[in-house]
């Protein structure tokens, strides 16, 4: 028998060196002035940004879900690293934290450091757009484990907020007005379904177009999530009086709000409120999904939720409006509804 490498059972080390070169400089890029050290070493070194009294660190980990079989169909692979970011990086925010740092993890059966480098690519952009640094990541080749050319993804989201100034929905009172803040269509849940849906009851190939939306299905399906940190952070930084944040993932409206309600009250949510992307219509009538699935399923077009005092409400949307520079690509918020007083919950009028 010849000798055994550990390239014979299918572990390339060269290959995950190779992968290595072509994403540190991508992090580096995206590093803050609190990053002492980063790619390459054991462990990463962030320090706290000056001007906290009590600093927090807030934390989330999250992935991409099956939205990820989707870019093995298309072989696109720049996109879903900023997916990933958002979904850490909402998380922490809702509790009003600034992002400050990233790590991912990509698991695969095989390096291509090629791919890697797509993939990396776009958490570094992600990473760009919510305004904190790639620190560091792990790179796994598990041969056996995964699929032939496929790959998951995990990323780790760091953030810091000043204690007495955590938002948890303590402050939350009958009487707060929901805004929300849109989409840009999916995002990154409701994949089995949507995947259920698009290819086996409609019968569309990837390169398809989606009828009653206008983009293939690559396109749409692929989307990126919005990073809605770098709007939130500025608002935050103004003293606007928000009492609760929610992001919208699994669980769509019904679900994730009455995460950051206190006992004793109720979002009341105006469904007419706001156009719901053609996306979501599609799916419902193709799959003969119920108005509840589809609102414990997916966003519907509002990806952010901040429940904020009454008379700071009219204030947030015209500072939106008249700050492009902050607010980017996001939005002007809408208002959705209000806090009642009754069962913790949500209802759709």
């Amino acid at each position: 028998m010849e000798p055994l490498t550990y390239r014979a059972t299918g572990v390339d080390i060269e290959a995950g060196d190779e992968a290595v070169r072509r994403i540190a400089p991508l992090a580096r890029r995206t590093h803050r002035p609190e990053v002492l050290g980063g790619i390459g070493a054991f462990a990463s070194f962030v320090r706290v940004p000056p001007g906290f009294t009590e600093p927090v660190l807030v934390s989330s980990t999250d992935g991409v879900g099956s939205k990820l079989k989707v870019a093995f169909l298309a072989d696109r692979h720049d996109t879903v690293g900023i997916d990933l970011v958002a979904m850490g990086v909402n998380d922490v925010l809702v509790h009003g934290a600034e992002p400050l740092y990233f790590l991912d993890y990509i698991g695969t059966a095989r390096i291509d450091p090629a791919r890697v480098e797509s993939l990396v690519a776009g958490v570094a952009e992600g990473c760009r757009r919510a305004g904190c640094a790639l620190v560091g990541g792990e790179t796994a080749e598990l041969p056996g484990l995964y699929a032939a050319n496929e790959y998951d993804l995990a990323g780790f989201a760091v953030g810091v907020v000043e204690r007495a100034k955590i938002l948890d929905g303590a402050a939350v009172k009958p009487g707060d007005v929901v805004l929300g803040l849109a989409s840009s269509g999916l995002h990154s849940n409701g994949y089995s379904l949507v995947r259920r849906i698009v290819f086996d009851v409609m019968g569309l190939s990837i390169d398809a177009v989606l009828p009653g939306v206008g983009r293939t299905v690559a396109d749409e399906l692929l989307e990126p999530t919005l990073i809605y940190a770098a709007p939130v952070v500025a608002l935050l930084g103004r003293g606007v009086e928000i009492h609760a944040m929610a992001h919208v993932t699994g669980g769509g409206i019904t679900g994730n709000i009455p995460r950051v309600l206190p006992e004793g009250c109720r979002a009341r949510i105006e469904r007419s409120a706001w156009p719901v992307p053609a996306i979501f219509r599609v799916l419902q009538e193709a799959g003969r999904v119920s108005d509840a699935e589809m609102f414990r399923t997916f966003n519907m077009g509002v990806g952010y939720v901040l429940v904020v005092a009454p008379a700071q409400a009219d204030e947030i949307v015209l500072w939106w409006r008249g700050n492009a520079a902050a607010t980017g690509e996001i939005p002007a918020p809408i208002r959705l509804g209000e806090i009642v007083a009754g069962e913790r919950g949500v209802e759709l009028v």
